[in-house]
């Protein structure tokens, strides 16, 4: 796959004779991104619609739950990166020789 700064990843191109799966087609993935994006925008303004009962305070503020999800996704992305900075190895880890003898 190749990168392509203004369009990002670019889709592995069909054996030749065989149809793209529909799935891969640039217009099913902006179709896919905007319907996320409406039902997303619908769920949160659905938080005008029902009245929030509170546990703690700040869960009755609108529009919680989304940015809590965010920022716990965002935070676990975080960790994830900062934890491969001590568990990464060398591109060539397990191809050098541990025994000595090849």
């Amino acid at each position: 796959m190749s990168f392509h700064p203004d369009r990002g990843v670019e889709p592995p191109a069909a054996p030749p004779g065989e149809p793209v799966h529909w799935l891969v087609r640039a217009g099913t993935v902006r179709g896919l991104w905007i319907g996320f994006a409406v039902v997303l925008a619908a769920l949160v303004l659905g938080d005008f619609l029902i009245h929030p009962h509170a546990g703690f305070g700040i869960d009755g503020t609108f529009g919680f739950y989304a940015w809590y999800g965010l920022g716990a996704c965002v935070a676990m992305v975080l960790f994830a990166k900062g934890l491969g900075v001590f568990l990464k190895r060398r591109d060539t880890y397990y191809d050098e020789d541990r025994d000595g003898d090849d």
